[in-house]
């Protein structure tokens, strides 16, 4: 693995002050966020200074039970090429069903199981041959844990290790969430990584309400993750550790103190770090176990599984049997919150037109109780706008006229549906 150093995720929000951080390593980005024939000029700059950037995945949810999604992939691996990047990373983690056909638009945890082990496996197996470059998979943070789970957390890794030849993104924050809301320890998982696994390590920080922890990646990085660095530097030394900050962005001078804080732990832990010398069961003699392929009937049953704990995330249907259902509850209100933050995003005059973003974030949160996501958070806007629109809102002439223009003028070549045809009555009246 080529050494990265200490480097920050890159987002257009602090592209400025990424440019001028001292000693900047490297830089990962989301790869959907970026066209590989049309770079932000700032992702350029930064490739032209020889600072390494690595596209990071978001949406292959190569933990479902469908196979990856070919295209997907083919759009990965361009981005990995275009960028000269020694790697691509993507979750451990499943963001939707196929039947019934729902978005999660976050990334959700899977069942510590033998079946969702070995469609997990299979999976990657698919995603490893059709990318360029390697595949490191990152351990997510999760609100509620998964009934009937047969493996640990370090040992589902280590399987999947062993089997797949995979390395490992190994978040500490999402160790920590994880240690909150789910009791697991984090040295437990760090002892069972075999060091040759590990391409890279993430920070973040978080918030703890009512005894849950919410990874949000708009806080500062508390000391205990910092603790949980640590400890993973006195085991290893990492290629590269990097800072994320996806929201409710610091002074730059506040950035510069956190990569300060990190260097510090790296630092420390040099002396103490542990050496790779053999292991067992997960040498490198030992990986790559062949082993058969999931049944079509796992993969059935992982997503008969999945897709009932998503319908009661987004869809408000029965939480299935033996799930915590408080922590369902605050899941489900996690994801409408960031559903309705991320399309406001995409389509800031939304709250423009609807009267301010309170008013904005109302309307949505009722329409998306019982309207899951289907196809992607641009999709869900227009479905948003068309919902308020067949109910003769905003109640105000003049916005219900901007929102209907607004509409029409991003539905795009659609079939001329019935609120495509009134659309164009109101507006020809309107004029």
């Amino acid at each position: 693995m080529a050494h990265l150093g200490v480097g920050i995720g890159w987002r257009p929000e602090i592209a400025d002050a990424v440019e001028r951080l001292p000693g900047l390593d490297w830089v990962e980005v989301v790869a959907e966020n970026i066209c590989p024939g049309h770079l932000p000029a700032s992702l350029s700059r930064l490739l032209e200074r020889g600072v390494r950037v690595v596209p990071h995945g978001v949406s292959l949810g190569l933990g479902g039970a469908e196979r990856p999604d070919a295209g997907k992939l083919a759009a990965l691996g361009e981005r990995a090429v275009a960028l000269g990047a020694p790697l691509v990373t993507e979750h451990i983690a499943f963001v939707r069903t196929s039947s019934p056909a729902l978005e999660a638009g976050h990334l959700l945890p899977v069942p510590r199981t033998r079946d969702a082990l070995d469609v997990l496996c299979e999976n990657v197996r698919i995603a490893q041959d059709a990318l360029p470059v390697p595949l490191a998979l990152e351990n997510i943070a999760a609100l509620f844990s998964w009934p009937g789970e047969e493996l640990t957390e370090a040992r589902f890794l280590t399987e999947l290790v062993e089997r797949t030849g995979v390395r490992l993104l190994i978040d500490v924050a999402n160790l920590h969430t994880n240690r909150v809301n789910r009791g697991e320890d984090p040295a437990a998982v760090l002892d069972a990584i075999p060091p040759e696994a590990l391409a890279y390590v993430h920070v973040a920080g978080g918030v703890e309400r009512g005894g849950v922890w919410h990874d949000t990646h708009a806080h500062p990085v508390p000391p205990v993750v910092l603790d949980v660095l640590a400890e993973l530097r006195r085991r290893f030394e990492p290629a590269g550790v990097l800072l994320e900050r996806d929201d409710d962005f610091p002074p730059e001078g506040e950035l510069e103190g956190e990569l300060a804080a990190i260097r510090a732990v790296l630092d420390a832990g040099h002396a103490a770090a542990r050496p790779a010398g053999p292991r067992t069961p997960s040498t490198p003699s030992t990986r790559h176990v062949p082993r058969q392929g999931p049944s079509e009937r796992a993969r059935t049953r992982l997503g008969l599984q999945q897709a009932a704990l998503l319908s009661a995330l987004v869809a408000g249907t029965p939480v299935p049997e033996g799930f915590d259902r408080q922590r369902i509850r605050v899941q489900a209100r996690a994801l409408a919150a960031k559903r309705a933050s991320v399309v406001a995003n995409v389509a800031p005059e939304l709250p423009a037109i609807l009267g301010g973003e309170e008013a904005y974030r109302t309307a949505f949160l009722g329409y998306a109780r019982h309207r899951p996501m289907t196809d992607g958070y641009r999709r869900d806007a227009l479905d948003f706008a068309e919902h308020l629109l067949i109910q003769d809102l905003p109640a105000d002439p003049a916005a219900r006229r901007r929102l209907t223009l607004w509409w029409r003028d991003r539905a795009g070549a659609r079939p001329p549906r019935r609120i495509v045809r009134w659309a164009r009555t109101l507006v020809g009246r309107a004029a």
